[in-house]
C-alpha cells in the first residue's frame, strides 16, 4: 500500500511524439495530473511545466529509425527509472523492449496502443510485398508475448481492444474522442458565407487527398475552396496534387495550432475524412471525424461498415466510396445545396459528441482504470 502523504507518481513516455500530442498530453496527462504527479519524458522535447504535468525534455542525437530505436529508447529507459515513479505509462511499440526492464525493477507498467501496428505494416507502401506478411507476423508475436506480462494494456480504438483483451484480461479502450471545450462552436450554421469545405490532418494518398481534389474539379459552387491543413508526409505528393486543375480552389494552411483548427471549423460546411479502405483504417475511430461534428460541421466520410453506423445511422453526414471521385462530388454537392439538411446533419452531429463521443466519458474510464489498477 502506497503512504497516502504523497500523490501517486505516474510517468507517460514517448520517444516518438510531440510533447504537444493531443492524445498524450491534452487528454491522458492532463486528466490523471488532475488526481496524480504526472510526469511526461519527451525525446528532444522541451522541459516545461504546464497543465499540472512535469515535461521532461530529454536532449537525443539519432538519425532515422533505427537509430531511434536503439539510442532514444536507451536514454528513455535511465531517464524513466531515475525518476522512480509508481507507474510507466508508453506510448511507442519501440519502447516494448524496455517494458520488461521496468517490470523487473518492481513498477506497474502500462502498454498504451495507438495504432493496431501488424495491420499497419501491411499497409505502408515503403515496405515491399514479399516482407510485409511475415514481418507482420514477427511483430504481432513480439507484441503479444510482451503485452500478456504488463500490468494494464490501453487501446485507441474497441477493435484494438479485442485483440489484447484475449492476451491480458486488464485491456480498455480509451477512444481519442474531441475534448468538447475545444471545440463546440455556437454560431449558427446558416450564418457561414461561401462554399468552404475542410481537411485537418495528416496529409498522404492513402488518406483521399487526391481523390477529394479530382472530386473538387466537378463542384461549381460560388466561392467553393478547401481548407487543407496539416503536413504533407510524402515529398513528392504535393507536386503531384499541384498539377490538378482544381488545386487553385485549394488554401494550404500547412500545420495549425487548436485555436486556429476552430477558426478553420468555424467558416467550413462540410469537414471531409475520406480514407483509403486499407486494412487498418476499416475499424479505426479519427479524431476528426468526431471533432468536425463538435464543430457542427455534416461529415462526408469513407463508406466502411463501421463509420456507416456512426454517420448514417445518426443522420450526421453522408458515406462515400473514397476511391471515386464523382461519389464525393456528389455528396458535396448535395450539401453545399441543401443548406437545411447540411445543418440538421450538423446538429445531429453535435448532439452525438455532447451526448456520446467526447473525452470527458473517455477521462472517466481512464481514472477509473488507474484507480482500480492502483488500489
Amino acid at each position: 500500500m502506497h503512504p497516502m502523504s504523497r500523490k501517486l507518481h505516474i510517468c507517460h513516455l514517448t520517444s516518438v511524439h510531440p510533447q504537444g500530442d493531443v492524445r498524450i498530453f491534452e487528454k491522458e496527462c492532463s486528466s490523471l495530473a488532475k488526481k496524480y504527479s504526472v510526469s511526461f519524458i519527451v525525446v528532444n522535447g522541451t522541459s516545461t511545466s504546464k497543465n499540472n504535468v512535469n515535461i521532461i525534455g530529454l536532449p537525443v542525437a539519432y538519425s532515422g529509425r533505427l537509430s531511434r530505436f536503439s539510442k532514444a529508447v536507451n536514454e528513455l529507459y535511465k531517464a524513466a527509472i531515475a525518476l522512480e515513479a509508481d507507474v510507466y505509462h508508453f506510448h511507442d511499440p519501440e519502447i516494448l523492449r524496455v517494458a520488461k526492464k521496468l517490470k523487473k525493477a518492481g513498477k506497474k507498467v502500462i502498454y498504451d496502443v495507438h495504432e493496431d501496428l501488424p495491420r499497419q505494416i501491411l499497409a505502408k507502401p515503403y515496405l515491399k510485398n514479399i516482407i510485409k506478411k511475415p514481418l507482420s507476423r514477427l511483430i504481432e508475436r513480439y507484441e503479444n508475448k510482451i503485452a500478456a506480462q504488463l500490468d494494464g494494456i490501453i487501446t485507441a480504438t474497441p477493435f484494438i481492444k479485442d485483440r489484447f483483451l484475449r492476451l491480458n484480461k486488464n485491456t480498455i479502450d480509451i477512444n481519442n474522442f474531441p475534448i468538447l471545450e475545444e471545440l463546440i462552436l455556437d454560431m449558427d450554421y446558416s450564418s457561414k458565407t461561401g462554399n468552404e469545405i475542410c481537411y485537418v490532418g495528416g496529409i498522404t494518398k492513402i488518406r483521399g487527398i487526391a481523390e477529394l481534389i479530382k472530386a473538387m474539379s466537378s463542384i461549381n459552387q460560388e466561392n467553393f475552396k478547401l481548407n487543407l491543413a496539416g503536413h504533407f508526409q510524402e515529398s513528392d505528393f504535393k507536386e503531384v496534387l499541384k498539377k490538378e486543375k482544381s488545386w487553385n480552389k485549394v488554401i494550404e494552411h500547412g500545420f495549425l495550432n487548436r485555436m486556429q483548427v476552430k477558426d478553420i471549423y468555424s467558416h467550413s460546411k462540410i469537414g471531409m475524412v475520406t480514407l483509403h479502405p486499407i486494412i487498418n483504417y476499416l475499424d479505426s475511430l479519427p479524431v476528426k471525424m468526431f471533432e468536425y461534428m463538435a464543430a457542427g460541421l455534416p461529415v462526408i466520410a469513407s463508406d466502411f461498415p463501421l463509420w456507416k453506423t456512426i454517420i448514417e445511422d445518426n443522420n450526421c453526414g453522408i458515406c462515400v466510396n473514397p476511391l471515386n471521385p464523382h461519389e464525393i462530388a456528389n455528396a458535396i454537392n448535395r450539401l453545399l445545396n441543401n443548406p437545411k439538411e447540411a445543418q440538421e446533419m450538423g446538429e445531429n452531429g453535435k448532439k452525438l459528441v455532447i451526448e456520446k463521443y467526447n473525452w470527458k466519458t473517455e477521462e472517466a474510464k481512464l481514472i477509473t482504470f488507474y484507480t482500480e489498477l492502483l488500489d
